[in-house]
């Protein structure tokens, strides 16, 4: 079972990964963009990490406080429902 969280763990925080990567690329294509309800969607789902990691990587979405600040919040409630489930 712990191998099954673990390789969902990994994909849903890539799609954040790629979710961010690809967001930027269409910004700077001025292409159609991803809905910002898209990227909190994916975190609370458990991507938060991969999602914050994107942010940092490709400096996208770094200058909105909703992101800045919620994106962590998302991450510090995953981490404290973790510590409380184990």
């Amino acid at each position: 079972m712990d191998k099954y969280i673990i390789l969902y763990l990994a994909l849903i925080n890539a799609a954040g990964f790629a979710a961010m990567f690809s967001d930027k690329q269409k910004s700077i294509k001025k292409q159609w963009r991803t809905p910002e309800s898209s990227f909190f969607v994916i975190s609370a789902l458990g991507g938060s990490v991969g999602t914050y990691a994107g942010m940092q990587a490709f400096r996208h979405k770094t200058k909105h406080v909703k992101f800045t600040l919620g994106i962590p919040a998302i991450i510090a409630v995953q981490l404290a429902a973790w510590a409380f489930y184990f």
